[in-house]
Order: structure tokens, then sequence, then C-alpha cells
């Protein structure tokens, strides 16, 4: 039997399991281990993999940056940073038809700019959102639809956790990849913003405009976020300036986000130690998703299936860009029944090296690295609002008990259109997202 028939049969498997409603993490440790003993034939081997599979993931410096990133988002949610950004923005454009669903987007790309987490985005400004859009009679699709959509910002917009594990799965550079995600996260912003003016253009009942805010509170809301901002910009600036590394940012924007939290939102020891248990449970989470990764590729591996079909495509004849539509496909598919962490984690082993081994427009080696961490986050973004699993429809439809889910989802359907172009866009034009890392070269 090939590698890649093995590869194929342990994928399959997988896909069973998870059906089956076993954890991802489990599931992929289950197959990779189940599959390393039926290519090797014997324990000793598989055992001295398990001897040095946890400590070679863990001991890795990098990953600490995960949970000070978790950490950060963990103070904002609780700090109540999120119903400043939104009143922030609901107080300069809440006076417009849809004004107050285009706040909600762009707080959301806010606040997913100190938290990184597209779930705790989507069920963050949910809470914040969803009572005021109902109070002024938004539709309740254009409501869910701009929120969930607005939710996997929280992925984009840098700091991210899966750019940070695609990073780390890459070698690549966190601070360029995080640099790199502006310019497509602003854009991903703005394309939202305008689906929401496109809807009340046609239908102007399903956003009604909300009263003018006077220019001295409107100049009070900007105060109260300023702190918000300059802690994204003391992250991000510190990165790639080069006077701190990813994780001595990521320590400084947790502590500076757990200050805030304090100072401005008034939380207490009780909500300190919530956001560090919270904290706990979503590395546990990630790290248990590692795990079970590092198992499943370390067969992978064994059976030589990443090589074998980075070969066959480069001997297939297929044009690269044909080959780059195939795999922005798969993941689209693959976003049916898995998270965003674990299709990173599961497909980059395989797809990067088909990537590397191919040309795209006279890329360098580093710059398509790039190109392809932002585009497959893009793509893997779509999974957290396309049915069947969309997670972040669930939450906000969690959230807001009055709207149906049939509703949500017609909700969802223009922004996805807008994510579609903007994919086709990075795709055609990859300075979208290399013209600010040559520019801080």
């Amino acid at each position: 039997m090939s590698g890649t028939t093995i590869g194929f049969l342990m994928f399959g498997a997988m896909l069973v399991l998870l059906v089956a409603r076993i954890p991802i993490g489990v599931s992929m440790f289950t197959v990779g281990f189940g599959g390393y003993f039926y290519l090797t034939g014997d324990t000793g081997p598989l055992l001295n993999s398990l001897k040095n599979l946890a400590y070679a993931r863990l001991s890795n410096y990098d990953l600490v940056v995960i949970p000070l990133f978790l950490l950060m988002g963990q103070f904002a949610t609780n700090g109540g940073l999120s119903s400043a950004l939104f009143r922030f923005v609901s107080a300069f454009l809440g006076h417009r038809r849809g004004g107050m669903a285009i706040a909600s987007v762009g707080a959301c790309a806010g606040f997913g700019a100190i938290c990184g987490s597209s779930l705790a985005t989507a069920a963050t400004m949910g809470q914040v959102a969803l009572p005021e859009l109902k109070r002024y009679g938004y539709s309740g699709a254009l409501s869910t639809g701009a929120l969930a959509a607005g939710g996997t910002l929280g992925i984009l917009i840098p700091p991210s956790v899966p750019l940070v594990i695609y990073a780390i799965l890459t070698q690549e550079s966190i601070g360029k990849l995080f640099i790199a995600a502006v310019i497509p996260g602003a854009v991903a912003m703005l394309g939202y913003m305008a689906v929401v003016g496109l809807i009340v253009r046609l239908d102007p009942a399903a956003g009604p405009a909300g009263p003018r805010v006077a220019w001295g509170d409107r100049i009070a809301s900007m105060v109260r976020v300023l702190p918000v901002l300059l802690v994204f910009l003391v992250v991000i600036v510190g990165i790639y300036g080069g006077w701190a590394n990813p994780t001595e940012a990521a320590a400084i924007g947790a502590a500076a986000c757990g200050i805030l939290a304090v100072v401005t939102g008034g939380m207490r020891f009780n909500g300190v130690l919530e956001c560090l248990v919270g904290t706990a449970q979503a590395t546990a989470m990630i790290f248990l998703v590692l795990l079970g990764a590092d198992m499943l590729n370390s067969a992978l591996a064994l059976s030589q299936m990443p090589v074998e079909l980075a070969n066959w495509v480069k001997d297939s004849g297929m044009p690269p860009m044909l080959v780059m539509i195939m795999i922005l496909a798969i993941y689209i598919v693959l976003g049916c029944v898995m998270d965003s962490l674990a299709m990173i984690l599961l497909t980059i082993p395989i797809f990067y090296p088909m990537v590397m081994g191919l040309d795209f427009w006279s890329l360098s080696q580093t710059d398509k690295s790039i190109w392809f961490g932002i585009l497959a986050l893009m793509v893997v973004e779509i999974g957290l609002v396309h049915p069947p699993v969309g997670m972040n429809v669930y939450i906000i439809n969690r959230l807001a008990k009055d709207v149906p889910l049939i509703e949500t989802f017609k909700g969802v359907v223009p922004f996805l259109v807008s994510d579609f172009l903007r994919i086709a866009l990075l795709l055609l034009f990859p300075t979208m997202c290399l013209f600010l890392v040559h520019a801080f070269d």
C-alpha cells in the first residue's frame, strides 16, 4: 500500500471520529498513533516518538505567546473594553442608516486587534451590540449577519492565534505575518461595512438611522477608547519595530489590558481569577490539539504522503494558480466539519510543501510563505460563518434568541460574497499583503 493511500485512509478514519463527536485533538492523536504503529510495525519506535513528542512541542519558547494573547483577550472581554469600542464607533456612525451595524463591524475589528480569537470577538460583541441593534429596529438578518461576519475579523486582524500557529509550523516570522495581515484585515472590515451600506440602500427598513450624538459625548467616547488603541499599537509596532519580540510584546499587551480592565472596567479579584481560569482552559485545549496534530503529522511524514503529493503536483503540469484554487476550495469544504485551528494544524504540513514548490508571480520563498499564510487564514475564517458548521453563526444566533437560524444564515450570505471578492483580490495581487512587509524591511 502506497504512502498516499495510507495517508488518505488516516484522513478518512479521522473524519469518522469527528462525525462521532470525538474531540479534534483526541481524533488526530488516535489516528496518528494507529498510523505510526502500522507503518513501523513495532512499539519501540512509537514509544520513542511519544517520549519526545510532548517535550519537543511544549518546550518551544514561541508557544508562550499563545496564552499571553489569550490572557489579553480575556482581560479585554471581562473588563468592559468591548463596550467602550462599540460606544466610540456608534457615536460617530450611529446616526446614519445602517450606522449601528457598521459600528458593530468596526467594534469587532477593534476588539479583534486586542483579542485574537474570532469566537470570543463574536460572543463578546454580540452581547454588547445585539440589544442596541434590536432597540433601534434593525432587522434580525442584518443584525446577526453583520456580527457573525464581523466576528471573523478576530483571527485576521493581528494579533491572531492561528497566525502564530502557522508561523511556528512553517518557521516564518510572527512579526512579518502580523504586519502582512493589516491591509487584508482593513479591506475585510471596509468590505463588510460596504455590504451593510448596500443592504440598507436596497432595504432602508433593515437598518434605520439612530439619534445623533453630541460632539461632547463623541470626544468623551474617543478618550475612553484611546488606551485600547495604544495597546494595539504597542504590541504591533513593538514586534515589528524590533524593540520587543512577540512574547515580550504579548506580555506587555496582557499587562496593559489587565490594568485597563481594573482601572476603567472595574474588574475585581473574581474577574481576574475568571480570566486566568479561562486562559488556562483555552491554552490546554490548543496545546492538546497541537499534540494531536504532531502525532498525526509524524505518521503522515513517515508515510511520505506530503512529499509524494508535492512531487505529484509539481510533475502534473497543472497551472500553479489552479493548484492554489483547489487548495482553497478544500479549505472551504473542511470548514464544514472542522474549526480553524484544526484546519491549520492538519493541512499546512501537506499543502505548504506543494505551494513552496510552485512558482507564483515570481515571488521569493519568504514572500510566498507569507502570502499563502494570509490566504489560508482568510479562507479558514469563512468556515466560521458558512453552513453547516458556522460557529460564529451559532454563537450569535444563541444570543439573538428571537431570530431564526435560517435568518442568520441568510444575513451572512452578502458578507460571504464580500469574502470571496477579497480572496480573489489577494490571489491576483499578492502585494496587498506584502506591501507593508517590504515597506518596513
